[in-house]
């Protein structure tokens, strides 16, 4: 079985869920800086623009998880885990109004995990 790029906590499962049942369908960009400093970012499905530059990480909860491909440079040997925190971020991220805000645990992958990582997603035409 691949192993995932991207894994989600059980509280944020749960706002994930929430989100979904007011806003339909999401997508997630790991931010990488601006006024967000660089956490994970929650949009309506289509209202971020995704670029040639993304890379999709995998899903979460049927949402898809991107991130610019020069950052990914950076993470690509790193497992994220989406989590959920009590405060307010910076951003424009859905779950803002809430008083809670998405962020990212990482570990590094071993090496029989790098052998076995599932594939990036690629973008339907």
């Amino acid at each position: 079985m691949p192993v995932p790029r991207v894994l989600v906590t059980d509280s944020a499962l749960e706002l994930i869920r929430k989100l979904q049942s007011v806003h339909g369908d999401l997508m997630f960009h790991q931010s990488g800086g601006c006024c967000d400093g660089s956490q994970p970012m929650c949009f309506p499905k289509g209202e971020f623009m995704i670029g040639s530059s993304d890379v999709c990480l995998g899903e979460i909860e049927g949402c898809r998880f991107y991130m610019n491909e020069d950052q990914f440079e950076y993470w690509k040997h790193t497992q994220l885990t989406l989590d959920v925190t009590p405060g307010r971020g910076s951003s424009f991220s859905l779950e803002i109004p809430l008083g809670v805000r998405f962020f990212i645990h990482s570990k590094m992958f071993t090496e029989q995990e790098l052998e076995n990582l599932a594939p990036l997603l690629v973008e339907s035409t």
